[in-house]
């Protein structure tokens, strides 16, 4: 509802990427109107072009995204992850397997899939069309916000404002709703930039992914359907400023001396993209009127490509929630009910975030007492067939405390 430049909602979501999207069709399909906000116009958002980017999407995510009605539609364009397979890299030879995780030893069966960026966002955006109780405010910059009534207020550049028992700030590392609710972040450096991009291989992939370590950072080859791959490698930001210049040809050449051979010839396909990698965790998730998710509150290194699994598993037990505390008649921007959110997703989200820290940070460089330690731990794991079958279960994100949506339930 709009009168007077103000947008009325049960919930502001800030941010129109892939988790605020998700909430919002979660909470609208349990009755809730939402508002979505965001800075880009939706035609850029659903740019269907190849670029290159893809997400591991996990069993549990793949469960919460069928839930949601997409799933169907989506898994026909995803590449199944039918090994994974782990190594120290040797640029200019065939990386060394020293580690091999089999998802046909769990008990689904499955760990996840590669999906492109395009076709996750292509199906958020079309569902939330099609969702009469959603209002996508876009493009729209958020240019300040206020907590302190009985609704949250979200004052966009335009002009024009959003109020609702609750906002939820889904807009990044940097978000402007945590930042205007005084919400502190701890930010650590890695001295690292991500770099993105994809190629065609004369060779198939056979549905493995490949991780391989090398000093600089943690390269890995995740399959997409056909003979493509979507690469995601870290280095130190310095050597990727210069790999990052370099024309295709050179740039396509360093890439073939970290695969190895496997995969026969390669080009690149799609856009390069680079960008600066930090660990970054919100302080709070929860404050009056507002809580956040994903990225706003826990920007992680991708090193085990959980970034976005941690994010709907946000999204999962937010839902759950607002959904549980709106059928008892109680304020779903009330602190003590959003606290419940806070205590189930914080200390798990923050010991995820600081194993993929702890990760990056010992194989990412060329100490040779460390590379003993870290050889004699992936043979410890390889070796004990229950430690790699919990690691497993750990990436289809079916460990712990799962809510519903992550075990294919509807709220």
């Amino acid at each position: 509802m709009e009168g007077n430049g103000i947008i009325r909602a049960d919930v502001a979501v800030a941010g129109g990427g892939l988790i605020g999207p998700a909430l919002a069709l979660a909470l609208a399909r349990a009755g809730f109107e939402v508002a979505v906000i965001d800075r880009l116009a939706e035609p850029v958002r659903a740019d269907p072009e190849f670029d290159g980017r893809a997400y591991a999407v996990a069993l549990a995510s793949a469960r919460l995204l069928g839930v949601l009605g997409l799933w169907r539609g989506l898994e026909p364009l995803a590449q199944p992850i039918r090994d994974i397979v782990v190594g120290e890299g040797v640029p200019g030879s065939h990386p060394g397997a020293m580690l091999h995780f089999d998802p046909r030893e769990t008990d689904e069966g499955r760990v996840g899939w590669i999906l492109e960026d395009r076709y996750l966002r292509r199906a958020l955006i079309d569902a939330m069309d099609a969702e009469p109780r959603i209002r996508q405010v876009a493009p729209a910059e958020v240019a300040g916000a206020a907590f302190d009534g009985p609704r949250a207020r979200i004052a966009l550049a335009d002009g024009r404002a959003v109020e609702a028992g609750l906002a939820v700030a889904a807009d990044g590392r940097r978000s402007a709703l945590g930042a205007a609710a005084g919400i502190r972040r701890q930010v650590f450096g890695y001295d690292q930039t991500g770099l993105v991009n994809a190629i065609e291989h004369e060779l198939p992939h056979h549905g493995t992914a490949h991780q391989s370590f090398f000093p600089g950072g943690p390269f890995a080859v995740l399959p997409l359907p056909g003979n493509r791959s979507s690469l995601v490698w870290s280095e130190r930001s310095a050597e990727a400023r210069r790999l990052h210049a370099l024309p295709d040809d050179v740039f396509t050449a360093e890439i073939a001396a970290r695969v190895g051979g496997r995969l026969g010839a390669i080009r690149l396909a799609g856009r390069r993209w680079a960008y600066p990698l930090d660990l970054t965790l919100a302080e709070r998730y929860a404050a009056p009127r507002l809580v956040l998710a994903g990225d706003a509150a826990h920007g992680v290194h991708p090193i085990a490509g959980q970034g976005m699994n941690m994010g709907l598993r946000d999204v999962a037990a937010l839902a759950e929630v607002l959904v549980e505390a709106a059928r008892r008649g109680e304020d779903i921007g009330a602190v003590d009910v959003l606290e419940r959110y806070q205590r189930w997703r914080r200390f798990d989200a923050t010991a995820m975030a600081l194993g993929m820290d702890a990760l990056n940070r010992l194989f990412s460089n060329a100490n040779p007492m460390l590379r003993g330690v870290r050889d004699l731990g992936l043979a410890v794991v390889g070796r004990i067939g229950p430690l790699r079958r919990g690691f497993m279960r750990e990436a289809t994100g079916l460990a712990g405390d799962v809510p519903r949506m992550l075990r294919g339930h509807p709220l």
